[in-house]
């Protein structure tokens, strides 16, 4: 292989012209002929047994020639690359110029990773919240695990009330003629959880169960049937049964069934600590997308859109494999979503945007600075995704190359270097307040643990 010229374009791609030997050619030609010549049928010759030349001669000189180009020139391609030290980003556009017994020559066409220039990125001032863990944070997370904590029982002696579940028949009437999806029966509808069409499940409350009785509401205007937009509708009802959830005691045995922990207070105190260590991570993390978002503010670079449009490649086979983990395919996702391909791939473009350039900064970082992982600790990252992946190292070796594992490592470290050189502000804010969950009208006496009875199928209705 050599290259015998190399040039940039109008669009600043680049022009290697390649030319492989008659050597390197002709063995490739001959492992052609060997793989085919039991398929070729020459008149006066078994199958599989005429001479090449005889084949050459009926076929043409150049019989073999396509097939031994597309096996050669991949690795003339790589070689050329890896000898004029440049970085593709994307796939070359391969043009065969000649061929002959001597050899070929080929041109490859490609985009290349842009010149970068950053300044700046040391000494970066930046605000850093400070949020601290409230107790009110801590009694929202207590009501969650009250909640879950929680069993459902009957009600009985008093009318429906906003938090219990009603478990009713409906069938509805649009000027005295019923339609379709309707109707409902043993449908368990939990009043006061707006899931039904406005004023449906103010008018239950109040009923107790054995009642029958009408609903009497209006669809709103945006409904999704459009023949139901807007109408008046009378639904007729019959509450058969009424269920709450009953919640335990928030106490020291409360504790010891939910946690590792012997009293109430030990659980609070651990909730308030990883309540704070969530502010924190996330305050870390926010802290440095501001820093980076920054640092990309000072790259200078001619940024070509394949890579963009590669990294939302990549995202979007991410998002599909997850899809295929989960027994779905895309194209169902689309169709249930609402968008085709293309406005699903418009999602990801500022993502996108924004991780080819932080990785175009840090690497120009990692270069300026002349950063290097050692050699420990790029054994120590393979045994880390060993341990991940549940594999030996010297396994995954052979699968991730260590110049990826050294760049991603060296990488990390620029991110460091910024961060460290930071100016931080610290802000301090309050924690976003959380809802708690709705109580049930009254805790239960601690009793031995109760099986909580199972949800109720969903079941077509009026909902809004």
């Amino acid at each position: 292989m050599a290259v015998t010229e190399m040039k940039t374009n109008e669009d600043k791609k680049v022009e290697l012209t390649i030319t492989v030997d008659a050597e390197t050619f002709g063995k490739a030609v001959d492992e052609v002929f060997k793989k085919n010549v039991k398929r070729m049928t020459v008149p006066g010759f078994r199958r599989g047994k005429a001479p090449r030349r005889m084949i050459e001669k009926l076929y043409g000189e150049g019989v073999f020639y396509e097939e031994a180009v597309n096996n050669t020139y991949p690795a003339a391609y790589d070689a050329a690359v890896e000898e004029k030290g440049i970085e593709p980003v994307d796939r070359a556009d391969i043009e065969v110029l000649d061929v002959s017994k001597d050899g070929y020559s080929f041109k490859a066409t490609v985009t290349v990773k842009p010149e970068v220039s950053i300044e700046g990125y040391k000494g970066i001032e930046v605000e850093k919240k400070v949020v601290e863990a409230t107790d009110a944070e801590v009694d929202a997370e207590l009501s969650r695990m009250q909640e879950q904590g929680g069993r459902v029982i009957a009600v009985e002696g008093r009318a429906a009330m906003n938090g219990d579940t009603a478990v009713i028949d409906f069938e509805g009437f649009v000027d005295g003629e019923a339609f379709e999806g309707g109707k409902g029966e043993k449908y368990p509808l939990e009043l006061g959880s707006n899931s039904f069409i406005p004023g449906f499940e103010e008018q239950i409350v109040g009923h107790s169960a054995g009642e029958s009785f009408e609903v009497n509401v209006s669809f709103p205007e945006n409904y999704h049937a459009e023949e139901l937009k807007g109408k008046p509708a009378v639904f007729k009802c019959t509450l058969h049964e009424l269920k709450m959830k009953e919640l335990p005691l928030l106490d020291d045995e409360f504790a010891k069934d939910v946690s590792e922990f012997d009293t109430l207070d030990e659980l609070k105190a651990d909730l308030k600590k990883k309540a704070q260590e969530r502010h924190d991570s996330q305050a870390e993390t926010e802290m440095e997308n501001k820093l980076m978002d920054t640092v990309c503010e000072k790259l200078a670079a001619d940024i070509p859109q394949c890579m963009y449009d590669g990294r939302i490649d990549e995202m979007v086979r991410d998002f599909e494999y997850r899809l295929q983990s989960q027994g779905l395919n895309l194209q169902t996702y689309l169709q249930y979503a609402g968008t085709d391909m293309d406005g699903f791939r418009k999602g990801f473009v500022p993502q996108a945007e924004s991780q080819v350039k932080t990785r175009l900064a840090l690497e120009k970082i990692v270069e300026l600075e002349k950063i290097e992982p050692t050699a420990e600790e790029i054994a120590a990252e393979y045994d880390k995704l060993a341990k991940n992946y549940s594999m030996e190292a010297d396994k995954l070796r052979n699968i991730v190359p260590e110049k990826e594992i050294a760049q991603n490592l060296a990488m990390g470290k620029a991110l460091d270097l910024v961060r460290d050189s930071a100016v931080v502000k610290e802000v301090k804010e309050e924690p976003a307040k959380e809802e708690k969950p709705k109580k049930a009208s009254k805790p239960r006496a601690k009793k031995a643990k109760a099986e909580e009875a199972p949800a109720a199928e969903p079941a077509d209705g009026p909902a809004e």
